[in-house]
């Protein structure tokens, strides 16, 4: 599986919508799962079942 970057756009409850930077599909996931730093407008690359954060 292949890195893929996105973009968190906003909040709804426990759950985060990420903007796919490719494609710009919207994808909604747990908060739970993101990084403790990410705020909105912050970037993230999913690898190997794992979001981190990058510049």
């Amino acid at each position: 599986m292949e890195p893929k970057d996105y973009t968190l756009v906003r909040t709804e409850g426990e759950y985060a919508i990420l903007r796919d930077d490719t494609t710009g599909d919207e994808v909604f996931i747990a908060l739970c799962l993101l990084p403790p730093s990410a705020d909105i407008g912050t970037r993230l690359r999913y690898v190997m079942f794992s979001y981190e954060i990058i510049e």
